[in-house]
């Protein structure tokens, strides 16, 4: 079993960059799929970014590629997300998630492990 923490949200400029991390706890995140999720008020959880066991295999949803990056560091066991050219409809607490299954998935019910969301806010 795998804890994850996220930390790193916080308020930012339109046009402005954050970085996200996931730290994990428990056992090494290349036994998992690791996936990036984010939910606005009154919206469902969405998709945002996903890094195979491997790390050979990357997605990002539409809406974030090109701006947003996600990675892992084996050393400090933490899988990060960095965000740039950020506007305001990227505001909303994003998850780190786990999954124990191999390919990528953009459903959150594949992924078995959350953690407990960061806040992020684009004023405009």
């Amino acid at each position: 079993q795998v804890q994850l923490v996220e930390s790193g949200g916080g308020l930012v400029q339109a046009g402005g960059s954050l970085r996200l991390s996931c730290a994990a706890s428990g056992r090494t995140l290349r036994s998992y799929t690791m996936g990036w999720f984010r939910q606005a008020p009154g919206k469902e959880r969405e998709f945002v970014a996903g890094l195979s066991r491997s790390g050979d295999n990357i997605r990002y949803a539409a809406s974030v590629k090109g701006r947003f990056t996600i990675s892992r560091d084996s050393a400090t066991n933490t899988v990060n997300l960095q965000m740039k050219s950020l506007n305001p409809e990227d505001t909303s607490v994003y998850y780190c998630a786990a999954s124990s299954a191999i390919g990528i998935s953009a459903q959150s019910s594949a992924y078995n492990y959350w953690g407990q969301g960061t806040q992020v806010t684009v004023s405009s």
